[in-house]
């Protein structure tokens, strides 16, 4: 693919093997829809969340696509008394990324980062490569050395 999205050149300049994936001529909308275009198992592809504790920090955490982030279990997790998903509206000027565009690597500023527990399962996990249309897949070690995070269970 000669098309490169700021993620894939972020990869490509830190030299992390990463494999792109495109699904720009369908109508795939939610991450289900997509990870089925792209013929993965719902459980290795993972959406990029934002939340916003009432400290005003922000926290990325990437969940599967077929589970929901429980925000008890995360604002616990990111020892938080509480957070919330970021108002659609704040997303571009806090992250740079538009929804369903998001991604856990180059956004504006470095956020805590919670990845699922269930990603040690697989070689690989696929997330969003910061355009809608484009997915990256990678390894867990790969990902650690773009964006530090740490594995907790955060979904219901």
């Amino acid at each position: 693919m000669s098309f490169k999205t700021n993620v894939m050149r972020i990869l490509n300049s830190a030299k992390i093997p990463y494999v792109s994936h495109c699904y720009v001529n369908t109508d795939a909308v939610s991450g289900i829809e997509v990870a089925d275009v792209l013929h993965q198992n719902p459980d290795k592809v993972f959406k990029t969340l934002v939340t916003v504790a009432k400290s005003n920090t922000y926290y990325v955490f990437l969940v599967p696509v077929k589970c929901e982030l429980n925000l008890k279990k995360a604002a616990e997790h990111v020892g938080e008394k509480s957070i919330e998903m970021i108002k659609a509206k704040d997303l571009l000027p806090v992250t740079g990324y538009i929804h369903g565009g998001c991604s856990p690597i180059g956004m504006k500023k470095s956020f805590k980062t919670t990845v699922n527990s269930s990603a040690a399962d697989f070689d690989t996990i696929i997330f969003s490569a910061g355009k809608i249309g484009y997915q990256v897949e990678i390894s867990l070690d790969g990902l650690m050395k773009a964006v530090d995070f740490t594995l907790a269970d955060i979904v219901d």
